[in-house]
């Protein structure tokens, strides 16, 4: 039986260029097998890309959990102060998985200027600020430093500064309203040493970023006193559980927040990234396997003569089918073979060179960004491969149909 299936092994293969009919369908498949492959490959680097960048992009501005006063204020604006005097702070150590917990404040403001004028709010930060994110958002300037002395170092966003007519070094007034209708506004004199860009317009449009002192000072705090403590965990998608174990270790007198529950309409927008994705999946998969199961039904037909010969000699149906299997798994493997290639080449000229541009105003990036798991292109091509055998399983069952006596006679 072996020397008989590796005998028809060779004949199918000696034949799959020289036939006038199968030759071309046979290309047609292993193309729709490449196309296919490209194209999950493209759906599930740029999805997750898109998902895990501006998922950054938020944390970057809210970390990933916030705590701050139990009170019914739910704008952005800090009103009720909180001890800096905290548990976790600096270190959160009643709960696994967290990277970083930061002190900040915020108050809403106006910038004037001659011609124009820009409602703001003023995020306060101090020496315990994460700054990474931003260098990748700074275009101009530097970070501002607040480890020494307060100072009036500002970073403020270049959708801010373009619509202000500001540049780095520009110093100007900002006005701040205090609690009291009938006071005078807190007046602040700023200088520019940073500009960045995040591309999220949401946030660029706002927020400036100033030393927590200002904040307390205006707001008359104690210098111990702040206005929300912005949580950072390692792995983001454990932030709803890390959510309740912060919220269940806290004290009673503080409410703690997620991102994802902050901005839930943004994050059910990219929950729907999921499931665009399973749908390009599905449907390259079937277009595939259908192209896949006439190769095989043409290549069944073309040597239905050998298949009879073989029931002849004592071949029973299975040990048949598993050599028109093997040949399909072969051409499906040179199908893979070239998608994998040209999808991740692809993908990384765009992560090096981010030809594929987006609408900022839509998507929160201005390139498609890429993100390549070595996990998810071993799935997909496994994932690929077995359904494709297993839509395949039914085409083959006609070779149980093929008649000894009959398939020698057929022309």
């Amino acid at each position: 039986m072996n020397l008989e299936y590796f005998i028809a092994k060779r004949l199918i293969k000696g034949k799959e260029h020289k036939s006038s009919i199968s030759a071309p369908i046979i290309k047609i498949a292993i193309a729709a097998i490449a196309m296919g492959v490209i194209m999950m490959l493209i759906a599930i680097a740029t999805g997750v890309g898109l998902q895990r960048k501006i998922r950054e992009k938020i944390a970057a501005f809210n970390g990933h959990v916030q705590i701050y006063n139990y009170d019914n204020n739910t704008s952005d604006v800090s009103v009720n102060p909180i001890s800096i005097h905290q548990d976790f702070y600096p270190e959160f150590k009643n709960v696994s998985g967290i990277s970083h917990v930061q002190a900040v404040a915020t108050k809403g403001g106006i910038i004037r200027t001659k011609n124009t004028f820009e409602g703001i709010i003023a995020k306060g930060v101090g020496a315990d600020y994460n700054w990474d994110p931003f260098k990748d958002f700074l275009v101009e300037g530097r970070i501002p430093d607040y480890s020494g002395k307060r100072n009036e170092e500002i970073l403020i966003s270049r959708y801010l500064a373009n619509r202000l007519q500001f540049k780095v070094g520009t110093e100007f007034w900002a006005f701040f309203l205090k609690d009291e209708v009938s006071a005078i506004p807190s007046q602040v004199k700023f200088k520019i040493v940073g500009i960045y860009d995040s591309g999220f317009e949401d946030f660029d449009a706002n927020y400036i970023f100033v030393d927590l002192r200002h904040i307390q000072r205006m707001n008359k705090w104690k210098d111990d006193e702040i206005g929300t403590f912005e949580v950072f965990l390692d792995d983001f998608d454990q932030i709803e559980q890390k959510g309740r174990e912060i919220y269940g270790v806290t004290l009673s007198t503080l409410d703690s927040q997620t991102i994802a529950e902050k901005y839930y309409i943004i994050f059910e927008w990219l929950s729907l990234f999921d499931f665009n994705i399973a749908i390009i999946i599905g449907i390259m998969i079937i277009v595939g396997g259908i192209n896949m199961i006439t190769a095989l039904l043409v290549l069944i037909l073309e040597r239905t003569q050998m298949i009879g010969l073989l029931k002849a000699l004592g071949s029973n149906n299975w040990s048949i089918r598993k050599i028109f299997l093997y040949n399909a798994t072969y051409l499906i493997v040179i199908g893979l073979f070239w998608g994998n290639l040209i999808g991740l080449g692809i993908l990384f000229l765009q992560d090096k060179f981010g030809f594929i541009s987006l609408d900022a105003a839509t998507y929160y990036v201005s390139e498609a960004p890429v993100y390549i798991n070595p996990i998810h292109v071993i799935i997909l091509n496994v994932g690929v491969l077995i359904l494709c055998l297993l839509m395949l399983l039914i085409p083959s069952y006609i070779i149980t149909k093929i008649s000894p006596a009959r398939s020698i006679k057929f022309e």
